[in-house]
């Protein structure tokens, strides 16, 4: 079983990708001190992913048909949609996120965050949908329910970008005109270096630190769950391992997130958020070695279909 809409997108999300690239390598413009195409590119693999990922998910809700199919098409269009801004902007040599400074510009940001509002809310009715159906594998099942609530609240973050910071409202005071609302780092101007690749301010906070880890909860739980599934045989077992990584992803999250509004870079940590990393890793072994030793009352019934 696969959803039509979404596949093509993802599909024509990597046809995007290859796009991009090559404007990487065709384009020498620089956008608040990034390539022009790297935004593209990033959300096209970005998108790519997470419609592929949807599609494979409602392989396992088949009694969720309408669900299924106007989730399917609202992802589907919305998706096109910021996509296609963001590869506008960048054609025109601009920035999509935070960019008010002319009518068209303010319109295309305000419709990509309500477009963006719209597939949270496609997102929480999946959501709802996996956590009231029952699975047959235990572990998978909280695999899929845990990742994608915390991816959307991963998604969520990009909200805390949307706030217009001292600096730009000192700016919007003085000029009587506002061009730039929200930034995703925190504690200086968007443009300052950044790690290869990514993009993650070096000497700053970025909200896109968080912000990515939360969204791929979708993905990496459910890998963990499949990979479970080939190396350890008792469903109990597997179920307590799962929990653990769940737990120990949003506790990351979280930690990434603290950082982030504390103005700090993930390259550049403190001393009490390097104690506080550490403390997590401890944790998290703690509770994978608890997981798989610790003995389990529940029944085979409650195991099969969590």
């Amino acid at each position: 079983m696969t959803d039509a809409p979404l596949t093509a997108t993802g599909l024509l999300m990597l046809a995007g990708l290859a796009a991009a690239v090559a404007g990487l390598w065709l384009d020498p413009r620089i956008i608040t001190g990034a390539p022009a195409w790297l935004k593209p590119a990033k959300f096209a693999i970005s998108t790519a992913i997470y419609t592929l990922t949807l599609a494979w998910m409602f392989t396992d809700l088949p009694d969720w048909v309408r669900t299924r199919r106007i989730v399917g098409w609202a992802s589907a269009v919305i998706l096109n949609i910021e996509v296609a801004a963001i590869y506008l902007q960048a054609w025109r040599g601009t920035t999509s996120h935070f960019n008010v400074g002319t009518p068209f510009d303010a319109v295309l940001f305000a419709t990509m965050g309500l477009l963006i509002v719209m597939q949270l809310l496609a997102s929480t009715a999946v959501a709802v949908a996996l956590w009231r159906q029952r699975f047959g594998d235990a572990a998978l099942g909280w695999a899929l329910r845990l990742g994608m609530t915390i991816s959307i609240i991963g998604a969520s973050t990009g909200g805390l970008m949307t706030k217009p910071t001292a600096a730009q409202l000192a700016d919007a005071r003085a000029t009587h005109r506002i061009a730039v609302a929200g930034a995703h780092t925190v504690g200086a101007p968007d443009g300052d270096p950044g790690l290869p690749g990514t993009g993650w301010s070096l000497s700053h906070g970025d909200l896109r630190v968080p912000h990515f880890l939360g969204l791929h909860a979708m993905q990496a739980l459910p890998i963990v769950a499949l990979l479970l599934m080939r190396r350890v045989e008792v469903p109990q077992r597997r179920v307590r391992l799962t929990l653990a990584a769940a737990g120990s992803y949003f506790t990351l999250f979280a930690l990434l997130l603290a950082q982030a509004l504390n103005g700090e870079s993930i390259a550049a940590p403190s001393t009490a958020f390097v104690v506080a990393f550490a403390l997590w890793a401890v944790a998290t072994a703690i509770g994978v070695t608890a997981a798989m030793r610790r003995q389990t009352n529940a029944s085979p019934s409650m195991v099969v279909l969590a």
